[in-house]
């Protein structure tokens, strides 16, 4: 095998034009760009179990829950954060089409395209989620990556609380059925109209119950940290990216000359 020494003090000044040339080359790209900065908001997700009834009315239960859900509860907003509708929302609400700059019939979806392009919503080793947006204002993209993150909790908080709003639509419904029943009869017994009120005031207790849990409306996310605007561009990492680019090259340039001098004719 030829020495590498040998190689480079003979192909010195191949190598050294050859990686010159291709970092000089990516520098120059890289300085093109556009600046991205980096808004990054983070949250946990809440117990769903704060939203039952027995948590709320029954004083000896209540510490058995935790107030942070389970990694199956993140999962499932992981889910819904790839929805497109989490982006058309934002799209509208903050004009993304005027603001990228497209116009046409599909602007509105091509602004969320963009916008999802530009978005990660990932979790951590530490079980956070994390809503990161890329942007060329260090400010709407925090700004993007706070709106995405409510977005989120006011979707999965409508979802935790749907239960409690069918069961107290029941109840009123079951309520006055027995209302309109018992007022449609006649003289009724006296244990008839003792059960009747016993029967209604327990609707009604568990009427209470259930408007109290509807408007409490629980938490599906606890935020850890809202998005801050980005003091220095996140992207594109030019320093890392150049050394990397020259390292490579350099690499390339000895794997080229060590396949010239092995392809090469003895004597040539």
């Amino acid at each position: 095998m030829p020495d590498i020494f040998y190689l480079i003090s003979k192909w010195w000044k191949q190598v050294i034009l050859f990686v010159a040339i291709c970092t000089v080359l990516v520098l120059a790209i890289l300085l093109l760009q556009t600046k991205k900065y980096l808004g990054e908001a983070t949250a946990i997700p809440a117990n769903t179990a704060l939203a039952d009834k027995a948590r709320v009315f029954n004083n000896n239960i209540e510490a058995l829950y935790s107030s942070v859900g389970t990694p199956d509860e993140l999962d499932m907003i992981l889910g819904t954060a790839q929805l497109d509708t989490i982006y058309l929302f934002q799209a509208d609400s903050f004009a993304l089409a005027n603001y990228y700059n497209i116009s046409g019939t599909n602007a509105r979806v091509k602004a969320a395209q963009r916008l999802h392009h530009h978005t990660s919503v990932t979790k951590s080793g530490y079980g956070e989620l994390k809503v990161k947006v890329w942007d060329k204002d260090p400010h709407m993209a925090a700004h993007l990556a706070n709106a995405i993150m409510q977005k989120l909790q006011s979707m999965h908080q409508a979802v935790i609380n749907e239960n409690n709003i069918s069961t107290l639509a029941s109840l009123r419904l079951s309520q006055q059925r027995l209302m309109t029943s018992f007022d449609s009869s006649s003289v009724q017994p006296a244990w008839k109209e003792a059960l009747r009120i016993k029967r209604l005031e327990q609707y009604e207790e568990l009427i209470n119950d259930y408007s109290l849990m509807a408007d409490s409306r629980p938490l599906a996310l606890l935020t850890i940290e809202n998005a801050r605007a980005a003091i220095k561009p996140d992207k594109p990492r030019i320093l890392a990216i150049t050394l990397a680019t020259f390292a490579l090259s350099f690499i390339f340039a000895l794997l080229a000359i060590l396949f010239i001098e092995k392809t090469r004719k003895p004597g040539a």
